[in-house]
């Protein structure tokens, strides 16, 4: 089956009793069960379950090609409900350019749990291989990455990570499952905010782990989910799978836009440089021209000149919307590293871009006019 007409499909069926093609949302906190606590109608408690959920899990293993599924309460709680399944004294290995939340994650919350968390360019596989110890459990990485939009061979670093005994995970938010199946290259988990693309119109905060296999890390984690109370609410899993259904047409128009707004950024004199793996001389464009089926809709403009320079392009954009967040209808900027705060590790003339469903013109002619 064709991933736009899974997209479509997935999780779906016709509602028993009733026929209804739309699924209902099951909005109950609490389910029957026997005196003895057994469940009588697969469910119990919602922080354990509910009919909602399973059918965006299952939509989610489907589209993603993996074992099973676990959704979250937002994309973090599904980061921190990832590492949460690691031993004490057990090591991190993440790409140097993350979300900066992950990166926080790393930095103040493991070393409380006694797992060692590092950083290394993983575009450079030599540096990889140089930076796993024997107590190094998992890699962590995005590609494209956010927001310096890096490029990192799946296939490679999972055979680094399998060779060591560790595990791979991808955050895969920014390719969406239309562009990338990490699982298909080699990776063992992948993560999704599905608050961004997958939900699509900036009104749902959700995420999600996929396992490429099922057993004993899918059930600790979602026994860290169930003692944690990081579920997702059965009405945010409705938006989810709603989202899902139109995915494939929504990124193919994030793409088309990401691309034209690339191709004319490049030349334009008051932009030192354009992120975008679809250009022919991104450093990355050659991996993701194999383990991508498309570019992405996500882009950065590095501005030519200083971070004073980047804050005045966008202040006087009039039909982007200086806003957090992504993979919404509407086209949104923002200067990462103001918003990242202290310590980021973003540069200071960098302007992360989401292209909307717009017309392509229209946002290239607002570009245009914020550049002078």
């Amino acid at each position: 089956m064709k991933p736009d007409t899974l997209l479509v499909h997935a999780g779906g069926g016709l509602e028993p009793g009733s026929g209804a093609i739309a699924p209902s949302i099951h909005l109950s906190t609490t389910f029957e069960h026997t005196p003895e606590g057994e469940a009588t109608n697969d469910h119990v408690y919602i922080r354990m379950g509910n009919p909602s959920q399973d059918r965006l899990e299952e939509a989610l293993s489907a589209i993603e090609d993996g074992a099973e599924s676990l959704v979250y309460a937002s994309g973090m709680a599904a980061v921190t409900g990832c590492v949460q399944t690691l031993e004490p004294g057990a090591h991190v290995l993440m790409h140097r350019d993350v979300y900066s939340v992950t990166r926080a994650v790393g930095k103040e919350l493991l070393p409380n749990w006694n797992i060692e968390v590092s950083d290394v360019d993983m575009t450079d596989l030599g540096a990889v291989g140089r930076a796993v110890r024997p107590q190094t459990a998992l890699l962590w990485a995005e590609t494209p990455s956010n927001p310096a939009m890096d490029v990192i061979d799946i296939g490679a670093v999972a055979a680094i990570a399998h060779a060591a005994g560790a595990r791979l995970a991808v955050d895969n938010t920014f390719a969406t499952p239309v562009m990338q199946r990490p699982l298909q290259h080699g990776a063992d988990i992948v993560m999704h905010s599905m608050t961004k693309f997958l939900g699509g119109h900036s009104d749902v905060q959700g995420g999600a782990l996929v396992f490429r296999e099922g057993g004993d890390r899918v059930e600790r984690a979602r026994r860290v989910r169930t003692v944690t109370g990081s579920v997702l609410s059965p009405f945010n899993a409705w938006l989810v799978l709603r989202g899902l259904r139109s995915l494939g047409c929504r990124m193919a128009r994030h793409v088309a836009n990401a691309e034209a707004i690339a191709a004319a950024m490049a030349g334009h004199p008051g932009i030192e440089g354009v992120d975008y793996p679809g250009l022919p001389d991104h450093p990355g464009h050659a991996v993701a021209t194999r383990q991508m089926d498309g570019y992405g809709g996500m882009l950065s403009l590095r501005v030519r000149g200083t971070r004073e320079d980047a804050l005045q392009v966008a202040s006087k954009v009039r039909l982007i919307r200086n806003a957090t967040s992504l993979g919404g209808v509407e086209s949104l900027i923002e200067h990462r590293q103001s918003i990242e705060g202290p310590g980021s590790v973003t540069a200071p003339n960098l302007l992360r871009l989401s292209p909307g469903l717009e017309a392509a013109e229209d946002l290239i002619g607002d570009l245009v006019q914020a550049l002078g």
